[in-house]
């Protein structure tokens, strides 16, 4: 399992967000059922592309995940019209490792990451959100589907 070691810029994004727990996964899936049918109405929309975000709170572990926001969002050039129900969202810039995540065991992805990855990495999870790419190769329930997982990242020094 190697990332790609990139420096993030900031980007804007617009949709919708709800609280979830650790075993709340089935709200995901609401979620994207209802953002999807609404995605029309953003304006200023920049790629084709999906943000999952997770936000969680400050000193969050793998080990002591609590409630957390979850998004589903697309990047936008700018914040003038905000459809109503809907949020904006600015990701911050910073240092994350890219994951390429293969079929649809996400969780069995991130839990490697978290597990074996960066215990050996050199890193630290920094107090940022996570978000999942989705673009042309993304092809929910499908085992060829293709996404990039984003986890923020700080060195240990």
């Amino acid at each position: 399992m190697s990332p790609k070691i990139i420096n993030f810029t900031t980007r804007n994004v617009v949709g919708i967000s709800t609280k979830m727990k650790p075993d709340e996964y089935f709200k995901i899936p609401q979620l994207w059922q209802e953002f999807m049918p609404r995605k029309k109405e953003i304006e200023n929309i920049n790629s084709e592309e999906f943000i999952a975000i997770q936000q969680f709170s400050e000193g969050t572990t793998i080990n002591n995940i609590e409630a957390y926001t979850i998004w589903a969002s697309v990047e936008v050039s700018n914040f003038k019209e905000i459809p109503k129900g809907m949020a904006s969202f600015e990701i911050p810039a910073g240092k994350y490792a890219v994951f390429l995540q293969k079929g649809m065991e996400a969780s069995k992805t991130y839990q490697s990451i978290m597990n074996d990855w960066l215990p050996t990495s050199g890193y630290a999870i920094d107090d940022r959100p996570h978000f999942q790419i989705m673009g042309k190769t993304y092809n929910n329930g499908s085992l060829d589907s293709e996404e990039d997982f984003y986890i923020p990242i700080k060195s240990i020094t």
